[in-house]
């Protein structure tokens, strides 16, 4: 009966928007932040051979996720590409506290397509808008991704926000926003660092200054609702050792202690 009810939520979630890939039935089911894709689905393919366990991830942006998870969709697991969005859902008393962890690292960059040789240094007199030459600026939509909300933050930091404003391409989700600059449809876009090396179609213009956006962590944590016996298993493994090398070659920072 609840494979039912999620495989129909789930049909509703990807309706509307909100999940990036339709979820079979599965032994866990996991919402994670679009950023994480190419690492986690490799971690999950060597739990799958270390356990036999099935793990399915629905990707998409952490905001509409935690709004997912609030309206009922059957997750096991979230993991927010910021603190914001997974307090949301505890406020809504949909997460177990106790299980809450801060996942991992990231840092945020400036990128631009592979062959664009164009070399920014940020920094509250760099002409953001000059080196777009008429285009927009890449940007997962800040009311809802947290990529985009660092993006902001460090754009006023710097003094940089209110010309750029205006020249915002805003995305879905950091991938989204990843895709236009990768392909040449954006001159410039924010992302993370890790959403750089993922895509082999762009490189880093430029990093933002540490001081410029608030610590970019991924808290992960169990939900409430959900009566799944594998997903506490799951997630001591992502805070292991063991899966650790799959996160941090990618580019992240592993900040949970061994498992």
């Amino acid at each position: 009966m609840r494979r039912s009810i999620r495989s129909a939520l789930l049909a509703v979630a990807l309706i509307a928007g909100f999940v990036a890939r339709p979820a079979a039935a599965a032994d866990v089911l996991v919402f994670a932040a679009a950023s994480l894709k190419n690492s986690l689905d490799d971690a999950i393919a060597d739990y799958a051979r270390r356990t036999g366990v099935k793990i399915e991830a629905s990707y998409a942006a952490s905001g509409p996720l935690a709004k997912q998870i609030e309206s009922g969709a059957p997750a096991d697991l979230f993991i927010s590409a910021d603190l914001d969005w997974m307090n949301e859902v505890a406020k809504h008393d949909l997460i177990r506290p106790e299980s809450r962890i801060d996942l991992l690292g990231n840092r945020l960059v400036l990128v631009t397509a592979k062959d664009n040789p164009v070399a920014i240094a940020l920094g509250p007199e760099t002409d953001l808008l000059g080196a777009l030459k008429g285009g927009r600026l890449a940007i997962g939509d800040p009311q809802s991704v947290p990529a985009g909300k660092y993006g902001q933050a460090a754009l006023e930091k710097l003094g940089l926000w209110p010309g750029i404003e205006p020249h915002l391409a805003r995305a879905e989700s950091v991938r989204a926003a990843l895709a236009l600059v990768s392909r040449s449809e954006a001159p410039l876009g924010i992302v993370y660092a890790t959403d750089a090396a993922a895509d082999a179609g762009v490189r880093i213009a430029a990093d933002f200054p540490a001081s410029s956006y608030p610590p970019i962590i991924y808290p992960a944590a169990l939900i409430k609702a959900s009566t799944n016996a594998g997903a506490k298993p799951f997630l001591d493994y992502l805070a292991s050792p063991a899966a650790a090398p799959f996160f941090t070659r990618q580019g992240f920072t592993r900040l949970a202690p061994p498992a």
